[in-house]
């Protein structure tokens, strides 16, 4: 609301500061023709979101005193007041048990990757495991098969 008002009360400035802007790049000597606009511009907006906080402040208590003096309506706003505390309460603590649901399920996604690789390298050792004594029963077999002496189809 008080951007609007600036831009009425203001709409020579403004068009003249974005011309400003424009040839800011080129010269910098504009930049600083330009503080005192903007500076202008910027005081002026601070005095209008003053003026309308002080009236929103003065609807507000108008509308506020008017429950001042009701007692149901006190204990009304009071109660208000408690579930709204309470319910942020329980907003905050279910927002805390989803972060710690997360975190302990990310904990379980990484042991459980770790669970997998660990029993890929098993798997990997037994299988060379299972190929190196393959390969020693085989080395065995030449060497027993080399060591038999040969006959010529007789038997003793």
């Amino acid at each position: 609301m008080a951007q609007e008002q600036i831009e009425l009360e203001f709409r020579e400035e403004l068009q003249q500061l974005a011309q400003m802007q424009q040839m800011a790049a080129q010269n910098p000597q504009i930049q600083q023709q330009m503080q005192p606009i903007t500076q202008k511009i910027e005081a002026r907006k601070a005095i209008l979101v003053a003026e309308m906080t002080e009236d929103f402040m003065k609807e507000e208590k108008a509308v506020t005193s008017q429950f001042d003096h009701d007692p149901i309506a006190k204990l009304r706003a009071r109660e208000l007041d408690i579930r709204a505390i309470d319910n942020e309460a329980k907003r905050k603590e279910a927002e805390k048990r989803l972060n710690l649901e997360n975190m302990k399920a990310l904990m379980n996604q990484d042991i459980q990757e770790t669970k997998i690789d660990q029993n890929e390298e098993l798997a990997e050792l037994r299988a060379d495991t299972s190929i190196e004594k393959q390969e020693m029963a085989n080395e065995n077999r030449l060497t027993l098969a080399k060591m038999k002496p040969k006959t010529n189809g007789r038997s003793n």
